[in-house]
């Protein structure tokens, strides 16, 4: 009898993955391998190692209980390879299948290897689309053609008619696209955020949970308090948990930050999206059912679907539109390291050094923090992308490449010149203290725009501007401010250097 070998990765755990789509119970096995080159080729946080190996421990024993043959190789098995290639290569031998199917990965170095694995391993292989997602890679590659710049905000209006979301007889539901002026709210310290809903660890975790405290001693992050989901049952309680609770209030403090508060309105669910355990359909479905429902306001649940629809599906079309070579744009030429405290967050600036410390201790922040205050300061600094990269797949257990690549060259670091965004997202420290009450609790002075005890946004930003002026001089967002940097004096514009030049110094 003719048996198939199927590959399950890490960021496939759906029984509807299209790898499983015709699968014979009766002669095909899956593969799933743990592999310490996963593990390693960055050091991942240690709660992103554990989240995502226990839910393949949890993936694996759903599959075997609908008596589907599971073969399963442990991180600590003796005879473990360390790679895919090697466990493939293995498993072919064990089994004497005639060929290996496959959903296409998540990540292209791993697509890389998959295309050699026929060759390389004498048996026929076949890699199929993975079809969890809303916009095949040809779609978006349709819609891009042409394009010299891709705008999300007109993908994301297409990707609304297409599938039909919040719309009503051809137009947007509400009359506009777009309902983020409502979605500015300052922070209210008094507040009472609902707690996310969290999962103490069962027997299969704790297993894991001491594997990682074994083989991952060395990597960023800690491993108490752990409650990620690790079943689709658990991934939906989180998702009727959001929406029930934390969904009329997304939308309106979506940008929000509040010391001490690390999870704020959020959903968290992008964990359990990325690897499989929702799909983002089920997601907007549910989503908009509550706005039908007359439970949650529009502003908030257009917000919240546009990050699904349109942010999510954007990232990963530039991310397989772009390949190899989007990893190695670097239009603004920064190269400098990454300061040591992104690791431990030790430094005065208390935004970095809450955004940090949330990171560490849970492996999360919300985009914000992401995108304006750690990744803010990466591009004022002139933090190399390379190395600023690296540290955003290792930290948050959400990231995989195809995710975080584009939005940390492309949004965060302007590093493809503006082909994903119209301007760099750059700011000072009226926005952080504007969006946050970090500033009431920093060692550094908000209000002060030069000297010692100066918000260093405030200087490195008009830093960053002057000394990029000959690759954003001409861009029509940065006019305005341009004309507002030749008011300024030469003596401040110097003073604004010099103090950014000994900030940039002392770093390390």
């Amino acid at each position: 009898m003719s048996k198939t070998l199927r590959l399950i990765l890490g960021d496939q755990l759906n029984e509807s993955v299209s790898s499983l789509a015709d699968l014979d119970k009766g002669s095909d096995i899956v593969l799933m391998c743990e592999v310490m080159g996963e593990v390693t080729y960055v050091r991942h946080h240690k709660k992103k190692v554990a989240f995502i190996l226990s839910a393949m421990r949890h993936f694996a024993d759903r599959l075997r209980a609908q008596d589907v043959s599971v073969d399963y190789v442990s991180l600590d098995d003796p005879e473990n390879s360390s790679s895919f290639t090697g466990e493939v290569a293995r498993a072919v031998a064990r089994h004497d299948v005639s060929r290996l199917v496959v959903t296409a990965p998540g990540e292209f170095r791993v697509l890389e290897d998959m295309q050699n694995w026929e060759t390389d391993l004498g048996i026929a292989v076949e890699i199929r689309q993975d079809d969890r997602f809303l916009c095949p890679p040809a779609m978006f590659e349709s819609w891009a053609a042409g394009r010299k710049q891709l705008r999300m905000d007109f993908f994301y209006r297409e990707m609304r008619r297409h599938h039909d979301v919040l719309m009503a007889d051809g137009k947007p539901v509400g009359g506009k696209w777009n309902y983020d002026a409502d979605n500015r709210e300052r922070p209210d310290p008094s507040l009472k955020v609902p707690a996310p809903l969290q999962f103490p660890p069962d027997e299969t975790s704790q297993t894991i949970l001491n594997l990682v405290r074994r083989y991952c001693a060395d990597h960023f992050g800690e491993l108490d308090e752990f409650g990620f989901a690790v079943t689709r049952e658990q991934a939906l309680e989180v998702l009727q948990d959001f929406i029930a609770n934390r969904l009329p209030l997304f939308g309106t403090y979506q940008d929000a930050m509040i010391e001490g508060e690390p999870w704020m309105y959020h959903s968290h669910i992008g964990f359990y999206l990325n690897i499989g355990l929702l799909g983002p359909g089920e997601v907007i479905t549910a989503v908009q059912t509550a706005y039908e429902a007359g439970t949650a306001p529009l502003n908030s649940v257009e917000g919240f679907i546009r990050q699904i629809l349109g942010w999510r599906e954007f990232i990963r079309g530039i991310y397989w539109l772009k390949m190899p070579h989007y990893a190695t744009e670097n239009f603004l030429a920064a190269d400098r390291p990454l300061p040591d405290f992104f690791w431990t967050g030790d430094t005065q600036m208390n935004c970095l050094r809450q955004s940090i410390g949330q990171t560490k201790k849970y492996a999360y922040a919300h985009h914000i923090q992401r995108l304006m205050v750690l990744g803010n300061f990466a591009l004022l600094a002139g933090l190399a992308p390379k190395f600023v990269n690296e540290w955003y797949l290792i930290v948050y257990a959400d990231a995989f490449e195809w995710v975080e690549l584009p939005n940390v060259s492309g949004m965060v670091l302007f590093a493809d010149g503006g082909y994903l965004a119209s301007k760099p997202y750059a700011a000072g420290g009226a926005y952080i203290n504007r969006m946050s009450n970090y500033c009431q609790n920093c060692r550094y002075k908000v209000a002060e725009k030069t000297g010692s005890d100066a918000c260093p946004f405030n200087y490195l930003y008009w830093h960053f501007l002057i000394r990029n002026r000959d690759k954003l001089g001409n861009n029509a967002r940065l006019g305005m401010i341009y004309r507002s940097l030749d008011r300024m004096s030469e003596d401040k514009q110097q003073t604004i250097m010099d103090d950014a030049g000994q900030f940039l110094n002392d770093l390390v």
